[in-house]
């Protein structure tokens, strides 16, 4: 049995997006296992969300009802990466990069685009972090050229190839940070990967998240129209509006929710194990008999569980002040202050910290307590958790959020603004 953590302030009591989800996520459970092992593009998976509706969770701010916000998003990802850590990582980046134009444009094109990407049910896939300007002119990284020749004609051509941790082979459109050549500004396009020109090579036996359709992405002449720039990036980031370096932030937290999903993800199926299967060990203490003949009242596994059941809820404890900073400043938009943006930061680098070493823990234990027990026939796969939980916590550094936290708290240094993940 999954865990079914709440979403935190939904749309309404009676909103659909709980029941929703929780659906979903108890499909995409019944098959997680064998849909690992296989390792193929999730195209089904996508297929699935988008018949849940669940790209479409965070339509524009407007009249209540229209869609949830950020914190309920969370809730979301957490809630299917408990199910799939694979596809939890496919959501969360989808939703950061939903609001792309949000974050990046001006706030008419952004509701435009994101009413359209709604009623068409867009997943979205690629990343904002753009490639610095020599290295992308030396050939690894995606430039525009401008292109000239009349008014119909105006824009860029797109040429480079690029690797992206998810949403490659599945998703309906792509965000990609590119330089454009001769100025090296950085700017950031939206691209269709239905376009001839667009080649998307599929990452093959990853160790964990193999179901997240990660893979390197090849454009060969490609046509940006003006209409298809997001937006620019200043060339000096301190120059960024503070709701523009929101972006790698939401981010980060979404990907700690997924991280926690994936925690009690495998505390939940490892728990439904050890309450019916025995354990090949004798009890260690002179009290064992009054354990016989319950598989789960083993005193030494009753702590262990104990343990991770705490860090468990100590990771989520931390997260969810920096939910709640970051939905908040996703709110104020471009009044958001730099001082407030550097709050959020602080907030979701302790978040990142204690969520990373805490998912490690618990999948690291689970496979420790599940060891010694009389398993079913079939594989129980709580491998998957721990490769799941190394692949995505190696993505970021806990020593350089703690190094960071610690520099604010002592010197009052703010974190640097940074549009880089």
């Amino acid at each position: 049995m999954r865990p079914t953590p709440d979403l935190v302030n939904p749309p309404s009591e009676d909103g659909i997006w709980p029941r929703v989800t929780r659906e979903i996520a108890d499909d995409l459970a019944v098959d997680a296992l064998l849909r690992d092992r296989a390792g193929k593009p999730p195209y089904d998976e996508a297929a699935r969300l988008r018949e849940a509706g669940l790209p479409s969770l965070l339509l524009p701010p407007g009249p209540p009802g229209r869609g949830a916000d950020w914190r309920a998003a969370c809730a979301v990802v957490r809630e299917i990466s408990a199910a799939d850590g694979s596809i939890g990582e496919l959501l969360a980046r989808h939703y950061v990069l939903s609001w792309s134009a949000r974050l990046f444009g001006t706030p008419e094109r952004a509701e435009a685009l994101e009413l359209r990407a709604a009623e068409e049910q867009w997943l979205w896939g690629g990343s904002i972090d753009v490639p610095r300007a020599e290295t992308a002119e030396a050939g690894s990284g995606p430039v525009l050229t401008p292109v000239r020749g009349g008014q119909a004609r105006d824009g860029y051509v797109l040429d480079g190839r690029r690797s992206f941790p998810a949403g490659v082979t599945v998703a309906d459109r792509l965000v990609l940070g590119a330089v454009r050549a001769g100025t090296g500004e950085s700017l950031i396009v939206l691209v269709d990967p239905a376009h001839p020109g667009v080649l998307a090579e599929p990452a093959h036996d990853r160790l964990g998240q193999r179901l997240t359709g990660a893979g390197t992405l090849v454009c060969d002449g490609v046509p940006v129209r003006p209409e298809q720039v997001l937006g620019a990036v200043p060339r000096e980031e301190h120059d960024a509006s503070p709701f523009t370096t929101l972006a790698p932030l939401a981010l980060r937290l979404a990907l700690v929710h997924v991280g926690l999903g994936i925690a009690e993800g495998a505390l939940a199926e490892a728990r439904d194990v050890s309450r019916t299967t025995p354990h090949t060990w004798p009890p260690a203490d002179t009290d064992g008999d009054a354990y016989e003949g319950r598989p789960g009242g083993d005193p030494y596994l009753l702590l262990a569980y104990g343990e991770l059941v705490a860090a468990a809820h100590t990771a989520a404890a931390v997260a969810e002040p920096a939910t709640e900073a970051l939905a908040r400043g996703l709110r104020r938009g471009h009044g958001l202050g730099v001082e407030e943006r550097a709050d959020i930061a602080v907030l979701i680098a302790a978040a990142e910290a204690v969520t990373s070493r805490s998912v490690m823990h618990i999948t690291t234990r689970v496979l420790e307590l599940t060891e010694g027990t009389d398993v079913p026939a079939r594989d129980p796969g709580f491998d998957r958790f721990w490769r799941n939980a190394r692949v995505l916590t190696a993505q970021g550094s806990p020593t350089h959020r703690l190094r960071d936290i610690g520099d604010h708290y002592l010197n009052g240094t703010r974190t640097p603004v940074t549009l880089r993940i």
